[in-house]
Protein backbone atom coordinates (compact mmCIF):
# COMPACT_ATOMS: atom_id res chain seq x y z
CA UNK A 1 0.00 0.00 0.00
CA UNK A 2 1.33 3.39 -0.79
CA UNK A 3 2.14 6.22 1.36
CA UNK A 4 -0.83 8.11 -0.41
CA UNK A 5 -3.46 5.16 0.00
CA UNK A 6 -2.61 4.60 3.95
CA UNK A 7 -3.46 8.27 3.87
CA UNK A 8 -6.86 8.15 2.16
CA UNK A 9 -7.68 5.12 4.55
CA UNK A 10 -7.02 7.19 7.52
CA UNK A 11 -8.89 9.90 5.90
CA UNK A 12 -11.29 7.88 5.77
CA UNK A 13 -11.48 6.08 8.79
CA UNK A 14 -11.21 9.22 10.78
CA UNK A 15 -14.26 10.43 9.38
CA UNK A 16 -16.24 7.21 10.11
CA UNK A 17 -14.94 7.87 13.67
CA UNK A 18 -15.69 11.64 14.01
CA UNK A 19 -18.93 10.72 12.73
CA UNK A 20 -19.91 8.12 15.08
CA UNK A 21 -19.04 10.60 17.63
CA UNK A 22 -20.91 13.30 16.11
CA UNK A 23 -24.14 11.04 15.86
CA UNK A 24 -23.15 9.72 19.83
CA UNK A 25 -23.15 13.79 20.26
CA UNK A 26 -26.62 14.10 18.36
CA UNK A 27 -27.83 11.39 20.82
CA UNK A 28 -27.04 12.38 24.01
CA UNK A 29 -27.83 16.22 23.35
CA UNK A 30 -31.51 14.57 21.99
CA UNK A 31 -32.13 13.11 25.94
CA UNK A 32 -34.80 14.82 27.56
CA UNK A 33 -34.59 15.73 30.93
CA UNK A 34 -37.94 15.71 33.11
CA UNK A 35 -38.28 17.74 36.21
CA UNK A 36 -40.56 15.79 38.34
CA UNK A 37 -41.68 17.10 41.89
CA UNK A 38 -42.34 14.31 44.21
CA UNK A 39 -43.11 13.93 48.25
CA UNK A 40 -41.96 10.23 47.62
CA UNK A 41 -39.39 8.59 50.71
CA UNK A 42 -35.64 9.68 50.08
CA UNK A 43 -35.06 5.70 49.62
CA UNK A 44 -37.08 5.54 46.78
CA UNK A 45 -35.45 8.02 44.61
CA UNK A 46 -32.93 6.20 42.74
CA UNK A 47 -35.04 2.72 42.49
CA UNK A 48 -37.62 4.80 41.06
CA UNK A 49 -35.30 6.79 38.77
CA UNK A 50 -33.19 4.26 37.82
CA UNK A 51 -36.09 1.81 36.48
CA UNK A 52 -38.24 4.44 34.85
CA UNK A 53 -34.52 5.58 32.65
CA UNK A 54 -34.02 1.76 32.02
CA UNK A 55 -36.92 1.42 30.15
CA UNK A 56 -36.49 4.99 28.18
CA UNK A 57 -33.16 5.96 28.08
CA UNK A 58 -33.71 9.14 25.82
CA UNK A 59 -35.81 10.44 29.28
CA UNK A 60 -33.76 11.63 32.55
CA UNK A 61 -35.19 12.82 35.74
CA UNK A 62 -34.57 15.93 38.00
CA UNK A 63 -36.15 14.62 41.25
CA UNK A 64 -37.28 18.18 42.91
CA UNK A 65 -38.45 16.37 46.61
CA UNK A 66 -39.96 17.51 49.63
CA UNK A 67 -42.64 16.76 52.17
CA UNK A 68 -46.63 16.70 50.41
CA UNK A 69 -47.61 19.69 51.88
CA UNK A 70 -43.98 22.04 51.09
CA UNK A 71 -44.73 20.31 47.44
CA UNK A 72 -48.14 21.35 47.20
CA UNK A 73 -47.55 24.77 48.36
CA UNK A 74 -44.66 25.24 45.79
CA UNK A 75 -46.52 24.03 42.69
CA UNK A 76 -49.17 26.30 43.65
CA UNK A 77 -46.85 28.95 43.99
CA UNK A 78 -45.45 28.41 40.34
CA UNK A 79 -49.01 28.04 39.15
CA UNK A 80 -48.59 30.77 36.88
CA UNK A 81 -44.62 29.53 35.83
CA UNK A 82 -44.43 25.93 36.04
CA UNK A 83 -41.58 24.89 37.16
CA UNK A 84 -42.19 21.02 37.13
CA UNK A 85 -43.10 18.60 34.17
CA UNK A 86 -44.40 16.20 36.04
CA UNK A 87 -46.00 15.13 39.90
CA UNK A 88 -44.94 11.65 40.53
CA UNK A 89 -45.71 10.61 44.07
CA UNK A 90 -47.80 13.54 45.42
CA UNK A 91 -51.14 12.69 47.43
CA UNK A 92 -54.05 12.84 45.22
CA UNK A 93 -55.99 15.10 47.25
CA UNK A 94 -53.11 17.74 46.68
CA UNK A 95 -53.15 17.09 42.69
CA UNK A 96 -56.96 17.10 43.11
CA UNK A 97 -56.62 20.37 44.28
CA UNK A 98 -54.26 21.72 41.54
CA UNK A 99 -56.67 19.85 39.03
CA UNK A 100 -59.32 22.34 40.40
CA UNK A 101 -57.13 25.52 39.41
CA UNK A 102 -56.43 24.70 35.98
CA UNK A 103 -52.86 23.39 36.21
CA UNK A 104 -53.05 19.92 35.71
CA UNK A 105 -52.90 18.63 31.46
CA UNK A 106 -55.78 15.72 31.14
CA UNK A 107 -54.35 12.86 29.95
CA UNK A 108 -55.30 8.89 30.70
CA UNK A 109 -52.02 7.11 30.71
CA UNK A 110 -51.60 3.83 28.21
CA UNK A 111 -52.34 1.82 31.62
CA UNK A 112 -55.03 3.49 33.45
CA UNK A 113 -57.79 0.94 32.33
CA UNK A 114 -56.15 -1.77 34.58
CA UNK A 115 -56.17 0.09 37.83
CA UNK A 116 -58.66 -0.66 40.54
CA UNK A 117 -61.59 2.74 39.76
CA UNK A 118 -60.56 4.14 43.19
CA UNK A 119 -57.33 4.71 42.27
CA UNK A 120 -58.03 7.03 39.18
CA UNK A 121 -59.55 10.75 39.19
CA UNK A 122 -62.76 9.71 37.11
CA UNK A 123 -62.51 12.27 34.64
CA UNK A 124 -62.12 11.55 31.15
CA UNK A 125 -59.43 12.19 30.08
CA UNK A 126 -57.77 11.51 33.73
CA UNK A 127 -56.20 14.64 35.52
CA UNK A 128 -54.12 11.91 37.55
CA UNK A 129 -53.97 8.20 38.36
CA UNK A 130 -53.00 6.58 41.80
CA UNK A 131 -49.70 4.83 42.74
CA UNK A 132 -50.65 3.45 45.96
CA UNK A 133 -51.94 4.19 49.15
CA UNK A 134 -50.73 4.83 52.75
CA UNK A 135 -52.91 5.06 55.79
CA UNK A 136 -52.31 6.23 59.21
CA UNK A 137 -51.45 3.82 62.19
CA UNK A 138 -50.09 4.42 65.73
CA UNK A 139 -46.68 3.18 66.07
CA UNK A 140 -46.30 1.96 69.67
CA UNK A 141 -43.20 1.47 71.68
CA UNK A 142 -43.51 -1.61 73.90
CA UNK A 143 -40.37 -1.20 75.71
CA UNK A 144 -41.26 2.39 76.90
CA UNK A 145 -44.54 0.95 77.75
CA UNK A 146 -43.38 -2.09 80.14
CA UNK A 147 -41.21 0.82 82.28
CA UNK A 148 -43.90 3.28 81.96
CA UNK A 149 -46.70 0.63 82.58
CA UNK A 150 -48.71 2.11 79.96
CA UNK A 151 -51.64 -0.07 78.54
CA UNK A 152 -51.73 -0.48 74.94
CA UNK A 153 -53.85 1.56 73.25
CA UNK A 154 -56.20 -0.28 70.56
CA UNK A 155 -58.83 2.88 69.45
CA UNK A 156 -58.53 6.55 68.51
CA UNK A 157 -60.63 7.34 71.89
CA UNK A 158 -57.94 5.56 73.67
CA UNK A 159 -55.40 8.33 73.10
CA UNK A 160 -57.10 10.75 75.10
CA UNK A 161 -56.86 8.99 78.31
CA UNK A 162 -54.33 11.06 81.00
CA UNK A 163 -51.94 7.97 80.78
CA UNK A 164 -50.30 9.46 77.71
CA UNK A 165 -50.15 13.05 78.79
CA UNK A 166 -47.33 14.28 76.80
CA UNK A 167 -46.74 10.56 75.27
CA UNK A 168 -47.47 11.22 71.69
CA UNK A 169 -46.26 12.82 68.57
CA UNK A 170 -47.81 13.34 64.95
CA UNK A 171 -47.84 15.22 61.70
CA UNK A 172 -48.46 18.64 61.07
CA UNK A 173 -50.88 18.33 58.09
CA UNK A 174 -50.14 21.47 56.73
CA UNK A 175 -46.81 20.47 56.12
CA UNK A 176 -47.00 16.58 55.89
CA UNK A 177 -49.62 14.96 53.77
CA UNK A 178 -49.91 11.88 56.10
CA UNK A 179 -51.37 14.75 58.65
CA UNK A 180 -53.82 15.57 56.61
CA UNK A 181 -54.91 12.13 55.94
CA UNK A 182 -55.65 11.42 59.46
CA UNK A 183 -57.35 14.43 60.08
CA UNK A 184 -59.23 13.89 57.50
CA UNK A 185 -59.88 10.88 58.22
CA UNK A 186 -60.81 11.57 61.68
CA UNK A 187 -63.76 13.56 60.36
CA UNK A 188 -65.00 11.33 58.04
CA UNK A 189 -65.09 8.76 60.55
CA UNK A 190 -66.37 10.30 63.74
CA UNK A 191 -68.35 13.76 61.79
CA UNK A 192 -67.22 17.42 61.47
CA UNK A 193 -68.23 18.39 65.23
CA UNK A 194 -66.94 15.38 67.20
CA UNK A 195 -63.94 14.75 65.18
CA UNK A 196 -62.43 18.49 66.53
CA UNK A 197 -63.75 18.15 69.83
CA UNK A 198 -61.71 15.33 69.79
CA UNK A 199 -58.82 16.86 68.39
CA UNK A 200 -59.35 19.16 71.40
CA UNK A 201 -58.58 16.73 73.81
CA UNK A 202 -56.03 15.03 71.88
CA UNK A 203 -54.18 17.96 71.85
CA UNK A 204 -53.37 17.69 75.26
CA UNK A 205 -51.82 14.84 75.35
CA UNK A 206 -49.64 15.74 71.99
CA UNK A 207 -45.91 16.60 72.77
CA UNK A 208 -44.93 17.93 69.32
CA UNK A 209 -46.61 17.83 66.13
CA UNK A 210 -43.77 16.98 63.48
CA UNK A 211 -43.20 18.29 60.04
CA UNK A 212 -42.62 14.60 58.10
CA UNK A 213 -45.39 11.66 58.28
CA UNK A 214 -42.54 9.53 59.23
CA UNK A 215 -40.80 11.15 61.81
CA UNK A 216 -43.38 10.43 64.32
CA UNK A 217 -43.26 6.36 64.18
CA UNK A 218 -39.26 7.03 63.80
CA UNK A 219 -39.34 9.21 67.21
CA UNK A 220 -41.70 5.91 68.48
CA UNK A 221 -39.07 3.55 67.46
CA UNK A 222 -36.16 5.62 69.07
CA UNK A 223 -37.98 5.41 72.35
CA UNK A 224 -37.82 8.91 72.32
CA UNK A 225 -41.89 9.16 72.55
CA UNK A 226 -44.51 6.55 73.50
CA UNK A 227 -46.69 6.92 70.55
CA UNK A 228 -45.74 8.23 67.28
CA UNK A 229 -49.06 8.86 65.00
CA UNK A 230 -48.06 8.23 61.32
CA UNK A 231 -47.01 6.53 58.27
CA UNK A 232 -47.88 2.62 57.68
CA UNK A 233 -45.29 1.63 55.79
CA UNK A 234 -42.15 3.73 57.90
CA UNK A 235 -44.01 2.26 60.79
CA UNK A 236 -43.53 -1.50 59.31
CA UNK A 237 -40.00 -0.48 58.27
CA UNK A 238 -38.65 0.60 61.77
CA UNK A 239 -39.88 -2.82 63.11
CA UNK A 240 -38.42 -4.87 60.34
CA UNK A 241 -35.18 -3.00 61.50
CA UNK A 242 -35.48 -4.18 64.79
CA UNK A 243 -37.59 -1.69 66.55
CA UNK A 244 -39.41 -2.54 69.75
CA UNK A 245 -43.10 -0.85 68.30
CA UNK A 246 -46.15 -2.61 67.55
CA UNK A 247 -48.24 -1.01 64.65
CA UNK A 248 -52.16 -0.64 65.93
CA UNK A 249 -54.77 -0.05 63.70
CA UNK A 250 -57.44 1.66 65.43
CA UNK A 251 -60.73 0.14 65.57
CA UNK A 252 -62.77 2.91 64.64
CA UNK A 253 -60.99 2.89 61.31
CA UNK A 254 -58.36 5.08 59.53
CA UNK A 255 -57.38 7.44 57.22
CA UNK A 256 -55.81 7.17 54.23
CA UNK A 257 -54.74 8.85 51.23
CA UNK A 258 -52.49 7.72 47.86
CA UNK A 259 -49.93 8.92 46.09
CA UNK A 260 -50.67 10.34 42.30
CA UNK A 261 -49.03 10.84 39.07
CA UNK A 262 -49.95 13.93 36.88
CA UNK A 263 -48.63 16.28 34.51
CA UNK A 264 -48.21 19.83 35.18
CA UNK A 265 -50.06 22.15 32.68
CA UNK A 266 -47.56 23.82 30.57
CA UNK A 267 -44.72 21.60 30.39
CA UNK A 268 -42.65 21.87 27.40
CA UNK A 269 -41.93 18.20 27.46
CA UNK A 270 -45.13 16.91 26.81
CA UNK A 271 -43.87 13.73 24.93
CA UNK A 272 -41.57 12.69 27.66
CA UNK A 273 -44.34 13.50 30.35
CA UNK A 274 -46.73 11.41 28.82
CA UNK A 275 -43.74 8.53 28.56
CA UNK A 276 -43.60 8.89 32.13
CA UNK A 277 -47.78 8.64 32.97
CA UNK A 278 -47.57 5.48 30.71
CA UNK A 279 -44.77 4.19 32.53
CA UNK A 280 -45.88 4.99 36.07
CA UNK A 281 -49.16 3.09 35.76
CA UNK A 282 -47.96 0.25 33.99
CA UNK A 283 -47.49 -3.46 35.98
CA UNK A 284 -43.90 -3.09 36.31
CA UNK A 285 -44.27 0.45 38.10
CA UNK A 286 -47.13 -1.34 40.50
CA UNK A 287 -44.33 -3.70 41.25
CA UNK A 288 -42.19 -1.37 41.97
CA UNK A 289 -44.32 0.85 44.20
CA UNK A 290 -45.65 -2.72 45.78
CA UNK A 291 -41.34 -3.42 47.26
CA UNK A 292 -42.73 -0.30 49.35
CA UNK A 293 -46.47 -0.11 50.38
CA UNK A 294 -48.93 -2.83 50.56
CA UNK A 295 -51.78 -1.52 48.54
CA UNK A 296 -51.12 -0.82 45.22
CA UNK A 297 -53.13 0.08 42.31
CA UNK A 298 -52.87 -2.79 39.99
CA UNK A 299 -55.10 -5.07 41.83
CA UNK A 300 -52.98 -8.07 39.90
CA UNK A 301 -49.92 -7.19 41.75
CA UNK A 302 -49.69 -9.05 45.37
CA UNK A 303 -47.75 -7.49 48.13
CA UNK A 304 -47.07 -7.77 51.63
CA UNK A 305 -44.27 -6.15 53.13
CA UNK A 306 -42.84 -7.58 56.41
CA UNK A 307 -44.23 -6.37 59.67
CA UNK A 308 -47.48 -4.72 57.90
CA UNK A 309 -50.84 -4.97 59.88
CA UNK A 310 -52.69 -7.45 57.98
CA UNK A 311 -56.26 -5.90 58.26
CA UNK A 312 -54.96 -2.22 57.36
CA UNK A 313 -56.46 -2.09 54.10
CA UNK A 314 -60.26 -3.27 55.56
CA UNK A 315 -60.19 -0.73 58.18
CA UNK A 316 -59.63 2.14 55.41
CA UNK A 317 -62.59 4.63 56.59
CA UNK A 318 -64.74 6.02 52.94
CA UNK A 319 -62.59 9.09 52.31
CA UNK A 320 -63.70 10.86 49.74
CA UNK A 321 -60.44 12.49 48.05
CA UNK A 322 -62.76 14.96 46.21
CA UNK A 323 -63.87 16.25 49.42
CA UNK A 324 -60.28 15.90 51.12
CA UNK A 325 -59.08 18.07 48.07
CA UNK A 326 -61.96 20.87 48.39
CA UNK A 327 -61.73 21.09 51.85
CA UNK A 328 -57.96 21.00 52.28
CA UNK A 329 -57.85 24.82 53.03
CA UNK A 330 -60.64 25.14 55.36
CA UNK A 331 -59.74 22.50 57.33
CA UNK A 332 -55.91 23.55 57.46
CA UNK A 333 -57.03 26.89 58.55
CA UNK A 334 -59.12 25.30 61.38
CA UNK A 335 -56.47 23.20 62.37
CA UNK A 336 -53.37 25.49 62.35
CA UNK A 337 -55.79 28.55 64.37
CA UNK A 338 -56.90 25.37 67.37
CA UNK A 339 -52.92 23.90 67.57
CA UNK A 340 -50.32 24.80 65.93
CA UNK A 341 -48.74 26.34 69.25
CA UNK A 342 -47.19 22.76 69.55
CA UNK A 343 -45.55 22.63 66.18
CA UNK A 344 -42.22 21.58 65.92
CA UNK A 345 -39.60 24.42 64.36
CA UNK A 346 -39.28 24.43 60.96
CA UNK A 347 -35.63 23.67 59.77
CA UNK A 348 -34.18 26.71 57.73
Amino acid sequence: MTIFATMRRAAVLGGVALAAIAISGAAFAQKTKLTVYTAIENEQLDPFKKAFEADNPTIEIAWVRDSTGVMTAKLIAEKDNPRADVIWGLAASSVGLMAGMGMIEPYTPANAAALKPIFKSGKSPETWVGMDAFLAVVCFNTAEAKKGNKPTPTSWADLIKPEYKDSIVMPNPASSGTGYLTIAGWLTIMGEEAGWKFMDALHQNVSQYLHSGSAPCVQAAKGERLIGIGFDMRGATEKTKGAPIDLIVPKEGLGWEMEATAIVKGTKNLDAAKKLADWASSPKANELYGKYYAIVANPTVKSMPPNYPADGEKLMAKVDVDWMAKNRERILAEWTKRYDGKSAPKAK
